[in-house]
């Protein structure tokens, strides 16, 4: 669907899935299919609704419809040196910003500027009813009450359809520099978390294969201070290193092993595994590539105060997501049925409601 009737065309087909109780699988670029439970129900294509709505890069706001490539919104904001500090990954070059925000991911800038939902000002969908709604809005202070548009972030569109998205931006960094460090993996954790709390401007902060490395972004001044006072041996190839862990090309993720996610506190201790592991977010995301045992590593997960999603591959018959506590299911279930009643959209994409 491409005519200028997009919207009311994409409602009246919801209407009409929801009237004969239908199955809708929402898909822009196609870049995330991987992700989540088994795929199920016919294609509700969004990738047509292209295009930037409003760029205000004195007011650091962007607003565009869904289905605008993610490579695109980045060439636009970079030619006024601005950037989606989420630093999201893209996948594959069809990557759209309705997706990249359905299924929440962030970079390795994450836990130093934020995660994808800390920047979504605002959203449009349309329901599971096939109503139109809007969320939030185009300016930075426009929040009141619940922020539904934040809501559709990592919901792997289970919630809705969305069409368009408004989106805080910032400055792109004047200087960035990476430094390397030999440390174990205990050691490094405990030193990235230690930096974290000192005035540097950390943007980065990745483990594998006994090295740290931290990338420093800001003003000439703050970058060059930083790296005077931190040492370590600075890194030629910086930039290539933290594009291909965003974009999951570093050989650690070619191994062609089912690949997990586990999420915990920074400061936790090495999660013990056999299998290889690459550390990101200083700490706080941990990749596993290996045929793990699904109860297990999600126990000793638990057991740190975190949480273990099979990111790509494996058997999804033993759960995809963590499982979640009767309680916020509960939660989840009744947010479900209110955007989506009749549970047309990508079914069993998260959970089995």
């Amino acid at each position: 669907m491409t005519t200028p009737d997009f919207i009311s065309d994409l409602a009246e087909r919801v209407r009409q899935g929801a009237a004969g109780k239908a199955r809708l699988r929402i898909r822009g670029g196609g870049t995330k299919d991987f992700y989540g439970g088994a795929l199920q129900g016919e294609v509700l294509d969004v990738s047509g609704y292209a295009g930037i709505i409003a760029y205000e890069p004195r007011e650091l706001v962007l607003t565009v419809k869904a289905g605008t490539r993610l490579a695109d919104i980045e060439s636009a904001l970079a030619a006024d040196r601005q950037m989606l500090a989420f630093e999201p990954p893209h996948f594959g070059t069809g990557a759209t910003i309705g997706g990249t925000v359905a299924a929440g991911f962030s970079g390795p800038r994450r836990p130093y500027a934020g995660a994808a939902r800390d920047f979504v000002l605002g959203a449009r969908i349309v329901n599971g009813k096939g109503e139109d709604l809007s969320f939030g809005g185009r300016v930075i202070k426009n929040v009141a009450g619940y922020d539904v548009s934040r809501l559709m972030a990592g919901a792997l569109g289970t919630l809705g359809v969305i069409t368009e998205l408004s989106f805080k931006v910032l400055p792109r960094p004047a200087m960035e520099a990476t430094l390397a460090f030999p440390l174990d993996e205990a050691k490094a954790i405990e030193q990235a978390n230690r930096w974290a709390g000192q005035p540097l401007p950390l943007s980065g902060a990745a483990w594998l294969d006994g090295v740290l490395r931290v990338r420093l972004s800001g003003a000439q001044s703050a970058v060059k201070a930083a790296c005077a006072k931190l040492g370590g041996d600075a890194m030629a190839d910086g930039e290539t290193f933290w594009r291909d862990l965003r974009e999951h090309r570093l050989p650690f993720f070619r191994a062609g092993e089912p690949l997990w996610r586990l999420s915990v506190p920074q400061t936790a201790a090495p999660i013990a595994t056999p299998h290889p592991q690459l550390v990101d977010w200083g700490g706080g995301q941990r990749w596993v590539s290996g045929a793990l045992d699904a109860t297990q590593i999600r126990a000793a997960v638990a057991k740190a105060g975190g949480h273990a999603t099979l990111f790509r591959g494996g058997d999804k018959a033993q759960g995809v997501f963590h499982p979640l506590q009767p309680a916020i299911a509960r939660i989840h279930k009744r947010l479900k049925d209110a955007f989506d009643p009749e549970g047309l959209f990508n079914p069993n994409r998260m959970y089995d409601f």
